[in-house]
């Protein structure tokens, strides 16, 4: 089988791409799906707040997923999917690129194209990753599991609940298992900020009367067949446990919401170079990795709040390995423009820009280190500050950006790197 491109992943990221890269020119394009139907996490995500940015209107996750799935199905001509696929190995040899996926009906198989879209989602930091001392009782869950089993099975995981990280997917499973008739003891925060948006922490905790412990954490649990109780203890500013600060909770369950994972076993094994601080590849202005014709997006390259903007970036990928199957792109120069994390940021998106290939406006998202009041996000071309935007408060639970005009860049002859700090 010959493809133009091969999208791997059919979640939001991988049908926005699709449609992007069909709109654009692109004739024979695959999407690999390992699930039985597209959308990926979405599917489970009932809630609404989803397409304020896409669509203009607020959507649940399965909603938001239908519109993309619609576009796609509109676009058969161009567009062909696999289901229930698995990709276990991709392969770049010059200009050809090879992917081997396994199917039931078809084995292991190959397909032979132009250029990827690596658009594999993220996955959930397990409970092995945390160090939590005690038994295993049934009763521990990650909080996505307990997310589809509730919305998905129609099952309810347990009635005395305590929730272990504030990111959004527990926040929003604090809320659902309230609705559901659970009892949320508490949710639980290592860090002395939340890593969720805030309106989740006002809709889904505020509004329910459910506390939010910052820098709390749990060091043990107990119970041998199910889950009986937790103990926590609050830590110090080295997020040591504080002695004489513990607390027994007696509940049933226990769901862990501690943080996502880009799924890049594919993208490493390929040898694509991996950005430590995000887990995802290292990525150009066009979402090209150091392969080329290799392209990546949504939280396979790094993990998004808003799957608006998975969605925005899925697109601009999708756009970009059309134009480089069409061979209407600029070649990679060698002099590019790196993008440098100043003082209190973390990580940028892209890492690296080269000005021929830049259109007029350029998005540059972007996390901070903690959480920041009043702000300066400044960006210097090398030693030269040419914006100051004052906020009123920045956070790592929420991602920033800034948005660059080409002509500025271009007219910087000799710019080496562009960097972005808070003062």
């Amino acid at each position: 089988m010959t493809k133009d491109i091969v999208i791997i992943g059919g979640g939001p990221a991988g049908l926005a791409a699709a449609v992007a890269a069909r709109d654009a020119g692109a004739k024979e394009i695959l999407v690999i799906e390992r699930d039985e139907i597209l959308g990926g996490i979405l599917n489970q995500c009932i809630h609404n707040g989803f397409g304020l940015h896409t669509f203009k209107e607020e959507l649940t996750g399965p909603e938001y997923a239908s519109r993309f799935i619609k576009q796609v199905e509109e676009r058969r001509d161009g567009i062909d999917t696999l289901l229930k696929t698995i990709v276990i190995d991709v392969r770049a040899e010059g200009d050809t690129k090879t992917v081997t996926c396994m199917s039931k009906e078809q084995g292991i198989f190959t397909v032979d194209c132009k250029s990827v879209i690596l658009a594999m989602g993220c996955r959930e930091r397990p409970r092995g990753a945390l160090n939590i001392p005690g038994l295993r009782p049934a009763g521990v869950y990650s909080a996505g599991t307990a997310q589809r089993i509730v919305n998905i099975e129609g099952r309810l995981p347990g009635k005395n609940v305590v929730i272990l990280g504030s990111g959004d997917i527990g926040l929003i499973m604090a809320r659902r298992m309230t609705l559901e008739g659970a009892k949320v003891h508490a949710v639980l925060e290592l860090m002395p900020y939340s890593g969720g948006l805030k309106r989740n922490i006002v809709q889904c905790l505020n509004d329910f009367d459910i506390p939010l412990r910052l820098s709390t954490t749990v060091i043990d649990i107990g119970g041998r067949e199910r889950l009986e109780y937790v103990v926590t203890a609050e830590v110090d500013k080295n997020l040591k446990p504080i002695p004489g600060t513990e607390e027994k909770i007696e509940c049933d369950t226990l769901l862990l919401s501690c943080g996502l994972l880009p799924e890049n076993e594919l993208t490493e094994a390929m040898g694509v170079k991996i950005n430590p601080k995000t887990g995802g590849a290292e990525v150009d202005e066009s979402f090209e990795t150091s392969i080329s014709g290799v392209f990546s997006c949504g939280n396979v390259l790094h993990v998004h709040d808003l799957v608006d903007f998975v969605s925005e970036e899925a697109k601009e990928a999708g756009k970009r390995a059309a134009a480089y199957v069409l061979n209407t792109v600029p070649a990679r120069s060698t002099n590019e423009i790196r993008l440098v994390p100043g003082a209190g940021v973390r990580y940028t998106i892209p890492v690296s820009i080269r000005k021929e290939r830049l259109e007029d406006l350029l998005t540059i998202r972007f996390r901070v280190t903690d959480v920041y009041k009043d702000p300066e996000i400044c960006v210097y071309f090398d030693d030269k500050c040419i914006r100051r935007q004052k906020k009123k408060i920045v956070a790592p639970g929420e991602m920033e950006q800034v948005i660059l005009r080409r002509q500025d860049i271009c007219a910087e002859e000799n710019i080496k790197e562009i960097k972005i700090q808070l003062e």
